[in-house]
């Protein structure tokens, strides 16, 4: 992840990642934690967003990058 982030991780922020829906963008209304990962493998190479959606969006790149769906899956059946 970005060291250079200067906002603070938020506890819940795995919650609101499989809540969140996309802002703007070709998957406006989608959940954060349902982009593809080749639309968060674009992000990676532009640049993310600056604030919370973009901690979200490279949480949710790094999570996919590892193989660690399940986190999500888990989360989901959860919220």
């Amino acid at each position: 992840m970005n060291e250079d982030l200067q906002v603070p991780f938020e506890r819940n922020i795995l919650i609101e990642i499989v809540s969140t829906p996309m802002p703007f963008g070709k998957y406006k209304g989608s959940v954060v934690a349902n982009l593809p990962m080749h639309y968060l493998e674009w992000f990676k190479r532009q640049g993310f967003p600056k604030g919370k959606l973009g901690i979200m969006l490279e949480t949710v790149y790094e999570i996919k990058l590892n193989g660690l769906d399940e986190i999500l899956i888990s989360l989901k059946k959860i919220n």
